[in-house]
């Protein structure tokens, strides 16, 4: 489809809390097909609609386990252990180590999603960008500068 603009840090965008997903449309089916291209181009694993300057609840992963997982409305339930590493190029994050998340899929059905290790890392991460937190302010320790390395 379409690779999108990754808004950084000091986007204004990326603050703010992000509206439900009443609906899906052919124009949210597009927003996360763009959002998977994007993410792959960025080479990333993760990417929340904020971060291409959407104000909506979705969510797209890919941590290389087989799986697509687009999570829409996601609200993560539980949380158990912990896992310290690096996130971005900012610097250690703690998070934790197991997570139980509840959200929508693309034809607007629930389902609940275990994850562990990286995945629950992942889910956590791009969750934090629905209610405007970035990992830089959970960075324990010196904080690189992400903006030297964003150019």
């Amino acid at each position: 489809m379409a690779i999108r603009s990754i808004r950084t840090i000091g986007d204004e965008v990326l603050k703010k809390e992000c509206k439900a997903v009443t609906e899906v449309t052919d124009h949210t089916l597009e927003l996360i097909e763009d959002m998977f291209d994007t993410m792959y181009s960025a080479g990333g694993v993760g990417l929340a609609a904020p971060q291409v300057g959407i104000r909506k609840q979705i969510v797209v992963i890919d941590v290389e386990d087989g799986n697509q997982y687009v999570l829409i409305n996601p609200v993560i339930e539980e949380m158990s252990g912990s896992q310290t590493g690096q996130e971005g190029k900012a610097g250690l994050v703690t998070r934790p180590s197991h997570v139980k998340v509840r959200a929508l899929n693309e034809k607007m059905e629930e389902f609940v999603l275990e994850a562990d290790d990286f995945l629950a890392r992942a889910i956590c991460h791009e969750c934090d960008h629905l209610h405007g937190h970035l990992y830089v302010e959970l960075v324990e320790g010196p904080l690189e500068d992400v903006a030297a390395e964003e150019e």
